[in-house]
C-alpha cells in the first residue's frame, strides 16, 4: 500500500471546516481524525486500486450496510469490526459523503482526546473512550 496524495487531498478537503481535524501517515496511507478519533483514510494498493477507508464503529454497521458500496476491512485474517473500504474509483461524491457523514458522526460521539506533548492524542482525564 502507498500514500496517494490525490485521494488524501480529497479526504482532507471533505473534512475541511470540521473542528479538531488532523491527519497522520499510517496503515500504508494517510489516516484522518476528528477530535483525536480516526474517521478514515486513503491509500493506493500496489495493484493500483485506490481505496477510502471509513471507521463507522460497531454500532453503525447496519447503517453502513444500508449505504452500500463498502467492503468490510479484514487485516491479517481478522475482521476489523466497524471499518470499511470503499473503492475510490467507484465512489461518486454522494456515496463518499454518506460514508464520511457516518464516520464523522461516530467520531463526534466519542469523548475528545487531548494532544500529547509529542503531537499524538490521548483521551481527556475523566472521560471514557468507546470504539
Amino acid at each position: 500500500m502507498a500514500v496517494d496524495e490525490e485521494l488524501s487531498k480529497n479526504f482532507r478537503d471533505a473534512l475541511e471546516g470540521l473542528p479538531g481535524t488532523s491527519d497522520k501517515k499510517m496503515m500504508g496511507g494517510t489516516c484522518f481524525f476528528v477530535n483525536g478519533h480516526m474517521v478514515g483514510g486513503a491509500h493506493r494498493e500496489k495493484s493500483g486500486r485506490g481505496l477510502f477507508m471509513f471507521r463507522v464503529g460497531v454500532d453503525n454497521v447496519a447503517a453502513a450496510e444500508v449505504i452500500g458500496g463498502g467492503e468490510k476491512l479484514v487485516q491479517g485474517g481478522r475482521l476489523m469490526r466497524g471499518f470499511y473500504f470503499v473503492e475510490a474509483d467507484d465512489c461518486p461524491p454522494e456515496l463518499f459523503e454518506a460514508w464520511k457523514s457516518l464516520a464523522v458522526a461516530h467520531a463526534m460521539s466519542l469523548s475528545p482526546k487531548e494532544p500529547k506533548a509529542d503531537g499524538s492524542r490521548r483521551k481527556l482525564a475523566g472521560t471514557k473512550a468507546r470504539s
